[in-house]
């Protein structure tokens, strides 16, 4: 089953695709959000264009853990996108993902302007192979808590 990660900001969605192996991440776009039902149908047009079963969504856990008002919201979207397109959607740890993905575009030698346009979607790749690397190591329990 193919998977779609999500970096879900203020401002935009980035979106990765996994292969349907479950083994490999790969950027794939990044959707503006417009918020409510506009948000979802975006979402729902990529899973489906791209046959992909369910939804990793990055949850921003605060640094001890905790969650805060954005991972209140991004598990809002989640249940939203979960009963609007009737398919699994997990959670998955967030922290530094952002941060990882700032490093390895400046290790690329882009440009600030490049950063600013791929950012999301890497971000949204660093996620979704943590969760995939995760799951087929077999380890029990979740990069997020439910």
């Amino acid at each position: 089953m193919r998977w779609l990660g999500l970096d879900v900001g203020e401002k935009t969605i980035g979106v990765a695709i996994s292969d349907e192996e479950e083994v490999i991440a790969t950027p794939l776009r990044t959707l503006s959000r417009h918020g409510g039902m506009r948000d979802l149908e975006a979402v729902a047009a990529v899973l489906h264009e791209l046959g992909a079963g369910g939804l990793v969504l990055g949850l921003p856990l605060q640094m001890n853990g905790r969650e805060g008002d954005a991972a209140r919201r991004v598990r809002d979207l989640g249940q939203r996108l979960a009963t609007h397109l009737r398919c699994p959607v997990e959670h998955w740890d967030e922290r530094f993902s952002t941060v990882q993905a700032e490093r390895a575009l400046l290790e690329g030698d882009l440009t600030r302007r490049r950063r600013r346009q791929v950012i999301d979607k890497v971000a949204a790749t660093i996620i979704l192979q943590s969760f995939l690397d995760h799951r087929s190591s077999g380890m029990p329990g979740q990069g997020a808590p439910a």
